[in-house]
């Protein structure tokens, strides 16, 4: 079984999956509401096709062991999760546009202060909860024509453990 030490979850090393969500000085940051309020401004691109955007809430339980053994992707929209009690979680991603390939996975820790807005296509783990179960704001399309999520389940040969 392969095994993989989380990067840091950077904005540049991120870049090829989508956006990270993070209220930093490099976003477009203006004050609104009589100046009581700061607005980090379009941190991510919402990519919902023929379909509509919606929010939700997923309670989320950490993965234990955590081994990576099934990821998805959404080849008509793209998928944010922010997460809402204050701790860390794991990204595991892939290069989309082609079959998944487990050799590509990359697996980013993320801040409490941090989300992701995976890119349509983007190959991905579902939530990786650290610590304790969590809750995660989600932006996602629902509706439209067409399938919009693809599996693949990896080989036991192909599993991923994530080292502490």
């Amino acid at each position: 079984m392969r095994r993989i030490v989380p990067e840091p979850l950077t904005a540049d090393a991120f870049a090829p999956f989508g956006d990270v969500i993070e209220a930093t000085d490099e976003a477009e940051v203006m004050p609104i509401n009589q100046g009581w309020t700061t607005r980090f401004n379009a941190l991510a691109d919402v990519a919902v096709g023929d379909g509509r955007a919606i929010i939700s809430i997923f309670r989320s339980r950490p993965l234990t062991p955590p081994v990576l053994k099934v990821f998805e992707r959404h080849p008509l929209g793209s998928q944010a999760f922010m997460p809402l009690d204050g701790r860390p979680f794991l990204v595991a991603v892939a290069p989309g546009g082609g079959d998944f390939d487990p050799a590509a996975v990359r697996v980013f820790r993320a801040a409490a202060t941090q989300g992701v807005n995976y890119a349509r296509g983007t190959w991905h783990h579902f939530l990786l909860a650290l610590e304790a179960e969590s809750d995660f704001l989600v932006v996602d399309r629902d509706g439209g024509a067409g399938e919009n999520l693809d599996e693949a389940e990896l080989a036991e040969a192909d599993w991923i453990a994530v080292a502490p």
